[in-house]
């Protein structure tokens, strides 16, 4: 974790600690100015709140949208890395490998301007749609699904959000259509095929 002025580096080993640390710092009007983390960890003896970088990165970006998050990761799945760009809002997304410290450097350049960074092999997540041609609307019924809603209870979130379109049919229609799209038997098999993608 990076300071104002980057003179002064912060390492945590948990992402709990790493939330609380951004807490205490806003607390104490020193903000970090930047967060980078991967986003899986080894499990051990220790029971955390927050699991994974991406849960990390979801829940910092809800209660301080304007901290930066660069996160740096071996993931290279598109819809994974545009859920976090476009969904979570994070700044950058480096992968690691031969290339990657130079890349977190470039990454923390374009945040300087502030410029959205992607490493290249990963950088058609940017587009409007990947190469799955997964869209935000079918990761919110995704997400839904994956709470067991049933399709008039989405409806009724996706009205109470203003995301359109929000009737039944359209939900229902949109449900079948990612089904056919992933060959899911049924929502349970489109839940656990999106979950293996890294869409939710």
């Amino acid at each position: 974790m990076y300071t104002r002025g980057i003179p002064e580096v912060h390492q945590v080993n948990y992402c709990d600690d790493a939330y609380l640390k951004v807490l205490a710092a806003i607390k104490a009007d020193q903000p970090y100015d930047l967060i980078i983390t991967d986003l899986s960890f080894k499990t051990d003896h220790r029971t955390q709140k927050i699991k994974s970088g991406d849960e990390l990165a979801l829940a910092l970006k809800l209660k301080y949208p304007g901290l930066k998050i660069i996160v740096y990761s071996v993931e290279e799945r598109l819809p994974l890395v545009r859920k976090l760009i476009r969904l979570h809002g994070i700044e950058a997304y480096v992968c690691k490998g031969r290339r990657g410290l130079l890349e977190l450097e470039m990454a923390v350049a374009h945040l300087e301007q502030n410029k959205v960074y992607v490493s290249p092999q990963v950088s058609a997540a940017l587009s409007r749609k990947t190469v799955t041609e997964i869209e935000d609307y079918d990761i919110h019924l995704l997400q839904q699904l994956a709470q067991g809603m049933v399709q008039d209870e989405i409806a009724g979130y996706l009205k109470a959000h203003n995301i359109k379109p929000f009737s039944l049919s359209a939900v229902e229609k949109r449900i079948g259509l990612l089904r056919i799209h992933f060959g899911s038997k049924n929502v349970t098999q489109l839940i656990a095929t999106a979950k293996d993608l890294g869409l939710i």
